[in-house]
Order: C-alpha cells, then structure tokens, then sequence
C-alpha cells in the first residue's frame, strides 16, 4: 500500500457487493475516507461494517442512484462526515437479457436508469464538491459490451455504449476544473451479478462450471476477480493517471483483442 489516497475522500455507488465493494476496499486501504452505497440498506452497512473491522474508514448508506434526492443526500452525508468528496466511483449497475422486440418498456428504463442516468445522477452532485476541493476523479464501470456485443442483451449494451459517450463528454466538460473521468470496461468478472446469470443459462450444469467455461473465451482463460478491476479504478482515480481523462481502459483478459475468424490446424 502506497497511502496515495491520504486525506481523499471517496464516494462509491453499487459498493455492496463485486466491483463497487473491491474498489472501496482498494481506496480504503490506501487511505481514502469511504462512503459506499447500495440500493439495499443491509448490504450497504454489512459490506461497510466488514471493511471496518479492518480498521478502514468506510461508511455505507442506502442509496438509490436513479434518485437525485437520494444521491444528493449521499454527496451531503460524504460532505459533513469528512469534509468533501474527491474521488467518485460509479459501479452501480444491472444485467437484463432480451432483444429490442422482447425486452419489456419498464425492463429497459431499469437499465438505462441504473446504468447510464445513475452515473448521471450521482455525478451532478459530486462534481460542484469536487470543484470545491480543486479537481477530483471520477471512474465509470463500464463494459467491453460498449465496444461490441453479443446477442440478447440490447437494453445493456445500449446503457454502456452509452456510458463510454458520457464518459467522454464529462472530461472534456470538467477539464477546465481539474476533473478527470474515465471509464473501465471490464470483461467478465466473477461477480454477484455473473454469477446470478450464470445461475440462468447453465443448463444441466453447474454455476460454477457456466463460469469457468465463460472464463474460457477469454484469452487468459478465466474470468477475473473483482480486485483486478479495482486495480485499475484505483489507478484512474489516483494521481498516477493524473495526465488520463476521457479513457476507456479494457480490462478484459484479452477478449476484445480477439477476432472470431481462426486459421485451421
């Protein structure tokens, strides 16, 4: 640990559980002041209650991030308890599956609301407090499925496509402020939510075989830890990556490096 986040005081939203909780945990243990939400009240103080028992400085708050109330209130909480918010980390985020012509109108909503508006949501109000502090980062989870897709999951894609144009449009926006955002576009990821997908396609197989075969389409041939992602969100929101803005950084175990075409044996 480099204590690179001293003094820093961060703001994860979905920090209950896969991504979200590992990168609260990484910028906890380099010396940022926590705030992590979730939409579930007991996730969001068992997960933070857990990294306190390692003596981090880590709160957790219910938080809804499709509700500008809830997410302003989750900044105001970040402002009186540590005095700020430098750091903001938006990895909440929800997997539906289905075309266009089959995904249900208030099935898309959900995932456009969580996905793309809650990064929106919880931005505006972190980002007038980042301002008073003289800059900050902002680190949005993203997908390789904003770069290509595979079938069945429109509503998905959709939202993180849309995540990368945002990403875009805010560091150019925030430049000025000393404000930089970037995003992480993560292949698979033994997570909760992978993990509950799996759960739907695995057939006649296990969970965890669904996992590992999945993992094996990926060059490194396995799917990654959550740490691994938490790696590189801490890098982007640290001063290391302080010349870094507007950058979408794979994470994928070599997936979108691969073309489908192969030679023969």
């Amino acid at each position: 640990m480099t204590d690179e986040f001293r003094g820093k005081v961060a703001v994860v939203t979905g920090g209950g559980a896969g991504i979200g909780l590992a990168a609260a945990g990484r910028l906890a243990r380099e010396g940022a002041s926590v705030v992590i939400c979730s939409d579930r009240e007991d996730q969001a103080r068992q997960a933070a209650g857990n990294l306190r028992e390692e003596g981090l400085e880590v709160r957790g708050r219910r938080g809804d991030v499709t509700s500008s109330t809830d997410m302003r209130d989750l900044v105001d909480f970040a402002v009186e308890t540590y005095g700020g918010v430098d750091v903001l980390v938006n990895s909440a985020g929800v997997q539906r599956y289905g075309t266009v012509a089959d995904t249900e109108e208030d099935v898309w909503d959900e995932v456009l609301g969580v996905n793309l508006k809650g990064i929106y949501q919880a931005s505006r109000h972190a980002i007038p407090e980042m301002r008073e502090r003289g800059g900050g980062a902002i680190v949005n989870v993203s997908s390789v499925q904003a770069i290509a897709s595979q079938t069945g999951v429109a509503a998905y894609t959709a939202s993180k496509g849309g995540i990368n144009a945002l990403t875009r449009a805010m560091a150019l926006d925030h430049a000025p402020e000393n404000i930089r955002v970037n995003a992480v576009c993560p292949g698979s990821v033994d997570t909760p939510m992978l993990r509950w997908a799996a759960d739907l396609f695995k057939g006649e197989d296990t969970v965890e075989a669904t996992v590992e075969e999945w993992g094996g389409m990926h060059p490194l041939g396995r799917v990654a830890k959550p740490e691994e992602v938490a790696e590189v969100i801490c890098f982007l929101a640290g001063p290391k990556a302080s010349f870094v803005t507007g950058a979408a950084y794979m994470v994928d175990g070599g997936l979108l490096a691969a073309l489908g075409v192969r030679l023969p044996d």
